[in-house]
């Protein structure tokens, strides 16, 4: 640290320099992430100094964050569902999984994901102390349920569905999963992180929330096609029970007991999640998906006109498209200044169509592509 302070110009020039550095989201078929809504922007701003941490001194933020809770338990199937605002699907799904494993008592205890599953869960399963058991996948990369079944024994606390992959888009057959962990008495944990606030817009019903019975608790993420700002994730449970195992006591603080992870938690986050689900409402949000289905559907289409094929038509705005010589065309798609990433098994690129990319920019993309893979787009 400087021993003298200097002027706020300079600071804001520093500041200024070093975004200038960062990526501009034009560009970008890669993060999971968007621009947030102006309106979540606003709220961010006003709540900058709120903790929900301890929220005995901001209980206006705090009815804010039941409010918000209230809204994702009403879109994910049960208005009655509780839970809090976490950093991120990562946080959301450590707290699950330690829930599943406080509540089961057991000394070994081991839990089932499918191997299309966040790497999240490998942190969980190391922070934990539990065993990650990886089930294997169908054509259509969601979780094979005999897999799942082979791998339950009698230290199996949880078992996880993916709704919305994070490489495919994949929706996991939750009906089923819940029908075996139902039938083991198992936890079921769904990973709605991003696809939470896709699925319920699409055209095609999907039953993966707590309309379906036996679901025990869901991640969905705000700050992700939520249009939320950073951090804002969102861990619900169906019952309040599930929430005990997470309790501990807060002696000095103005609150008796807290159930997150993170001591101090931001209520900007929560105000701006708040704001951007009452602004934009069922009716906003569905038009954001229906447009980036729109643009998915376009990029399939373009990209099949010079050969280049999905691995699995889109559930959602994620594609994994085959490109032949994937890493030599990434390469050159990188020196145009597109940002994609892949898949593991099979490697596929993988791209995203956020609400931040316009038409145009599409066009450009498919145009790029059709170049770097050496064919001419028509």
């Amino acid at each position: 640290m400087n021993q003298k302070g200097i002027s706020e110009k300079e600071v804001l020039s520093v500041l200024n320099a070093a975004r200038q550095k960062d990526t501009s989201y034009e560009k970008v078929l890669s993060a999971m992430c968007t621009m947030p809504h102006p309106v979540a922007v606003k709220a961010h701003l006003q709540f900058i100094e709120s903790n929900l941490g301890d929220f005995g001194l901001f209980p206006g933020t705090k009815e804010l964050e039941d409010k918000v809770i209230r809204i994702m338990g009403d879109l994910l199937g049960d208005s009655q569902a509780c839970g809090y605002i976490t950093t991120g699907g990562t946080e959301s799904n450590l707290q699950a999984l330690r829930a599943a494993r406080n509540l089961s008592g057991k000394k070994r205890p081991n839990f089932v994901v499918p191997t299309s599953a966040h790497f999240s869960f490998d942190k969980i399963g190391d922070l934990l102390g539990m065993e990650i058991r990886k089930a294997g996948l169908d054509k259509d990369f969601r979780v094979d349920i005999g897999s799942v079944e082979d791998l339950i024994d009698e230290n199996t606390v949880a078992l996880v569905g993916i709704a919305g992959s994070t490489e495919f888009g994949s929706i996991d057959p939750v009906d089923k999963l819940a029908d075996i962990a139902s039938s083991h008495d198992l936890f079921l944990h769904i990973d709605a992180a991003f696809g939470g606030f896709v699925i319920p817009f699409l055209d095609k019903k999907y039953d993966f929330d707590f309309s379906v019975s036996g679901v025990t608790s869901i991640t969905a993420d705000p700050h992700k096609m939520g249009m939320s700002t950073i951090p804002a994730g969102g861990l619900l449970f169906k019952e309040e029970s599930c929430l005990l195992p997470l309790e501990i006591n807060t002696p000095y603080l103005t609150i008796k007991a807290q159930h997150s992870l993170t001591g101090t938690r931001s209520g900007a986050a929560v105000a701006a999640a708040y704001a951007v689900m009452t602004h934009l409402g069922r009716e906003g949000y569905r038009k954001i998906v229906t447009r980036c289905m729109g643009m998915t559907r376009r990029l399939v289409e373009g990209a099949g006109e010079f050969g280049i094929e999905p691995l699995i038509d889109p559930v959602m705005n994620i594609v994994a498209l085959d490109v032949p010589d994937l890493d030599e065309v990434r390469k050159e798609l990188r020196g145009k200044g597109w940002f994609t990433s892949i898949t593991r098994t099979p490697r596929a690129m993988r791209i995203l169509v956020m609400p931040h990319l316009k038409e145009e920019t599409l066009e450009l993309f498919i145009s790029d592509l059709g170049a770097c893979a050496g064919r001419t787009y028509r």
